[in-house]
């Protein structure tokens, strides 16, 4: 089915993008490394390839998330105005190109790395609010959590790929490959999008006419093609159902961040795992959130189809239980001593996380799929986490003790059980009255609206 070409090249887009993101964080590792070397008068002294200390290591790995936050909304918006084709594609190209720059730039000095990692982050800010504008013409309602999830699979199994990949092209080639070879991955993937992805089911011409006529007519917004969006900026801001997905992507985003961020270094520092075997050790997390998330987006489909929970309580349940079990695996983390435990329980912690993205992160569709774009990039801004968890994480462990580690996953469980809070309490999963035009309501046929009456009631019920 061609929709299903469309999301498996955007999954591809979130492995490329990823790639560049992560592959920092195990080839810091080896850029800050301490070794021995011969001098030419046969002496050996101890050096690095940088002699950057912790705080400095925090800003390099932070600096990513100023340009990254600074261009959710921007995307947001350029994507719905002008569909999300154009703009994943700039966000790949550019997030490739600023890798491929990251060696020249950080044996320059590390505020040109620091540069060109903030525009690195610029870049990739456009894509998730890409996903939504695309998503919102080519994914069916029913079909919408498990493509959505298809997609967001690709953050993680970028990851995936990542961290034992860089590990084995820094073993072997020297900490600069792994810019070279991920940036030069994007770069392919862009000639590829051009040639074979079209930006609507409509102007696509090699889908279906019965594929293309089903898409259009379950997709929900028939009436967004005919007219030009216009945002209700102070009812997408004053509306609780937006700010539950604000603030649960805010705890996700600093948990996910923190261990995005930091997992190399944590094993290096309390296992004492090498820059190889802590990269392969480090993707076992995000296989496990990689299948999850596989799972759990077929799962939630399922359940709406069958009438078992309604769209409100799947967003719930799957965001509210993920950030419980999420904690639950986090206290666990911070007072074992065996390693192989520890890597279980992390692997939980970044595995669950999941089912939060099957609730948050597709819960803008579902409340207003003509605006999602926006939304998304709007609480997408709450990235603002992943420029502090390093810095702070920088600040808090300068000894490498597990003591210290221990406050940063304290941190962490205070913010999920927010997150799970305010989620629990004020998320929605019908489509809000700001998000309907006068065009659209008339439109909708009287099945559409009984099968709506039906929901917000079902929805009522449960949150009594």
């Amino acid at each position: 089915m061609r929709r299903y070409t469309v999301v498996f090249m955007i999954f591809l887009s979130f492995i490329s993008i990823y790639m560049n993101r992560v592959c920092m964080s195990v080839a810091i590792v080896e850029m800050t490394r301490k070794f021995n070397t011969t001098l030419e008068n046969g002496n050996i002294v101890e050096d690095q390839h940088f002699a950057w200390d912790s705080k400095q290591q925090g800003l390099v790995l932070s600096s990513f998330f100023y340009g990254y936050m600074c261009t959710q909304i921007i995307g947001g918006i350029l994507a719905s105005r002008f569909g999300g084709y154009y703009i994943v594609l700039c966000g790949v190209g550019g997030s490739a190109l600023m890798a491929l720059l990251a060696p020249v730039a950080a044996s320059t000095s590390i505020y040109f790395l620091m540069a060109v990692r903030i525009i690195e982050g610029f870049f990739e800010g456009f894509n998730l609010p890409s996903m939504h504008a695309i998503l919102s013409r080519w994914a069916p309602v029913f079909e919408r959590s498990r493509m959505a999830s298809f997609c967001i699979m690709g953050c993680f199994m970028g990851t995936v790929v990542t961290m034992p990949l860089s590990g084995v092209l820094v073993s072997n080639l020297g900490w600069r490959s792994v810019f070279y070879f991920f940036g030069s991955f994007g770069l392919i993937w862009c000639c590829v999008w051009i040639s074979l992805i079209r930006p609507y089911p409509e102007t696509d011409s090699f889908i279906s006419k019965e594929e293309a006529a089903y898409i259009i007519r379950n997709v929900g917004n028939e009436a967004a093609e005919k007219k030009k969006i216009v945002h209700p900026w102070k009812k997408i801001l004053t509306s609780t159902a937006v700010w539950a997905i604000m603030v649960s992507h805010f705890a996700d985003n600093w948990t996910y961040t923190t261990l995005l961020t930091q997992l190399p270094t944590f094993l290096s520092d309390i296992i004492g795992l090498k820059v190889q075997t802590s990269g392969i050790i480090s993707a076992i997390p995000y296989i496990t959130r990689s299948c999850f998330l596989a799972i759990g987006g077929y799962l939630a489909d399922w359940c709406q189809i069958k009438g078992y929970l309604t769209t409100r309580q799947v967003r719930r349940y799957f965001n509210c239980g993920a950030f419980v079990l999420i904690s639950a695996c986090i206290l666990f983390v911070t007072f074992l001593e065996n390693s192989l435990a520890i890597i279980f329980f992390l692997s939980l912690i970044v595995g669950f996380g999941a089912f939060a993205n099957i609730g948050f992160m597709i819960n803008p569709l579902d409340i207003a799929p003509n605006h999602a774009s926006v939304i998304l990039g709007l609480s997408a801004t709450t990235s603002v986490g992943g420029i502090v968890s390093p810095l702070l994480t920088g600040a808090i462990v300068t000894d490498k003790a597990k003591d210290q580690w221990q406050i940063v996953f304290f941190i962490c469980v205070g913010i999920n059980v927010v997150g799970c809070l305010f989620y629990w309490f004020f998320a929605r999963g019908e489509l809000q009255p700001w998000a309907v035009s006068l065009s659209d309501a008339h439109e909708m046929t009287d099945n559409a609206k009984n099968t709506d009456k039906e929901r917000v009631h079902k929805d009522n019920s449960d949150s009594r």
